[in-house]
């Protein structure tokens, strides 16, 4: 790789460090890395395919491409929402993967200084919220940031993979 198209892609990496994408889900505000996030869509048409855990939708076609789509709020094990003119599609991109996560509301793309991102609260021995990387603090509010490489585990990566 020549040192122009290096310094150019940690130049990017540089503008989108610290960086999040946040959104709500009922009362709780969420961030994700703005580097995973490929784009926002309006709520579409979705295909259900059997047999796929009840988290995952089912799949849409974005411009050609069958994107797996999942509802975090299920995910995270939250009482199922009707879906409206608020809701949204985040596609992401996990390993090579893209994803579309179902959320309430997009709400703004944040920076948040690294000096106000913290570890998550170690609770009960042995728990671990998985999902959770980090907890930024902006103003008096606190955004829960996600680690989209856990959102889904190796083996159901691999599941939707083969469903596609």
């Amino acid at each position: 790789m020549t040192d122009v198209n290096k310094n150019t892609m940690e130049m990017e990496e540089d503008t989108q460090k610290g960086r999040f994408l946040t959104f709500s889900l009922g009362k709780e505000s969420y961030g994700i890395e703005i580097k995973y996030v490929i784009e926002i869509i309006g709520l579409q048409a979705i295909t259900e395919i059997p047999e796929l855990p009840e988290y995952v939708k089912g799949i849409i076609n974005l411009r050609g491409k069958i994107i797996p789509v999942m509802d975090v709020r299920l995910r995270f094990k939250k009482e199922p929402r009707e879906y409206n003119d608020r809701t949204c599609v985040i596609v992401i991109d996990i390993k090579d993967v893209s994803i579309g996560l179902i959320i309430d509301s997009v709400s703004e793309v944040l920076t948040i200084p690294e000096e106000d991102i913290v570890e998550p609260p170690k609770m009960n021995k042995g728990f671990n919220n998985r999902y959770i990387k980090k907890i930024g603090k902006v103003g008096n509010d606190v955004k829960l940031l996600l680690d989209c490489e856990k959102l889904l585990s190796e083996d159901e990566l691999e599941d939707l993979s083969e469903v596609l």
